[in-house]
């Protein structure tokens, strides 16, 4: 869905499509009203690196210049790496950090959908419900709590117009 860049609106870089069909679930999730218009699932792009590569170069220069109320979710497997997340918030710009979230499943979201058993949409429901509760029942699994600090800053930068 096509999104106002001009307004408020959320940016959705999956890794893969596992991590695309997640994106997909929480915004398509029936009992939580998340604004459609305001946030948009990309195409997937083959690894963290490539997520991380295309958001700056396709994507920091006009956040900076062109569309002030952008947020961009950068959603990767963090592959059981302990230094992925601080790698990852270094390649980001230092004036668009307020703006940039790295989220994503601890290993990969196969592991993830085996533990929950659920499919991938079923877990992005999941995660728009605890959102929308302002609960952590699902984010709290052990390959999603690492994203609590990331979270709680993107609650803060969303919430006021994705979720009505």
């Amino acid at each position: 869905m096509k999104t106002n860049r001009f307004q408020f609106h959320v940016l959705v870089l999956p890794e893969d499509n596992a991590d695309r069909q997640i994106a997909n679930g929480f915004i398509k999730y029936r009992n939580v009203n998340v604004n459609q218009h305001r946030i948009q699932v990309m195409k997937e792009l083959s690894g963290w690196e490539n997520v991380v590569a295309k958001f700056n170069k396709n994507y920091a220069s006009d956040m900076r210049n062109k569309f002030l109320e952008r947020r961009v979710i950068l959603l990767i497997d963090f592959d059981e790496d302990t230094n992925r997340l601080a790698y990852v918030k270094r390649q980001i710009p230092e004036d668009l950090e307020n703006r940039v979230f790295v989220l994503g499943a601890w290993s990969e979201p196969e592991r993830l959908k085996a533990e929950l058993k659920k499919t991938f949409e079923g877990i992005g429901e999941a995660l728009a419900q605890d959102c929308s509760d302002n609960q952590q029942t699902f984010w709290n699994h052990e390959l999603l709590r690492h994203n609590h600090p990331e979270l709680e800053r993107l609650r803060s930068s969303v919430r006021p117009f994705l979720f009505e």
